[in-house]
């Protein structure tokens, strides 16, 4: 199968919403997306489309951060949520959305990207423990991973604090 990866549109909310209900066991994703782009905190969601059927696919969203090395703010993001329809995984959609999402945020002037995950699914796009463990986070532990997109900007070593967005810690307080 063929995909398209491509920024959402408006068009794209209800499908996209639906997707990530069907996705994950509970609706807390959905709301996730939703608070993100409320709050502002929303600086890339990409799509993808089987080409064959003009279906969509897959999304994956990144989400504004505050994130200091040294006492100084860094330009850095978020990776999540990331979801793939069912009878579509194991295509390398999700490889394709991040490797695309990677890329633009770079080119955006991002220095990091931070992603609470499995390391079996991120490794391979650079994301390590070892990084985002010099970061203060509410998140710290084995499933925040980083990586520095651009090279040299940023070293495992490094010290400094990453805070997701209010939206992630709102839903943490919902469930």
């Amino acid at each position: 199968m063929s995909v398209a990866v491509r920024p959402a549109t408006g068009g794209d909310v209800a499908v996209i919403d639906a997707l990530l209900h069907a996705t994950f066991p509970s609706a807390a994703e959905a709301m996730l997306v939703r608070d993100l782009c409320i709050d502002g905190d929303m600086v890339l969601t990409l799509v993808a489309d089987d080409e064959a059927t003009g279906g969509l696919v897959g999304v994956i969203a990144f989400s504004r951060m505050e994130v200091t090395v040294n006492d100084r703010q860094v330009p850095a993001v978020a990776l999540g949520p990331l979801a793939v329809a069912a009878d579509h995984r194991g295509e390398g959609i999700a490889a394709a959305l991040v490797r695309t999402g990677l890329r633009d945020v770079a080119a955006a002037g991002a220095l990091l990207c931070f992603v609470l995950g499995d390391a079996g699914l991120y490794a391979p796009h650079g994301f390590a423990a070892d990084l985002a463990s010099g970061f203060a986070s509410p998140y710290a532990g084995e499933h925040l991973l980083a990586v520095a997109l651009q090279d040299g900007a940023i070293a495992c070593g490094v010290r400094g604090r990453a805070d997701y967005a209010p939206a992630f810690a709102r839903l943490e307080r919902a469930a």
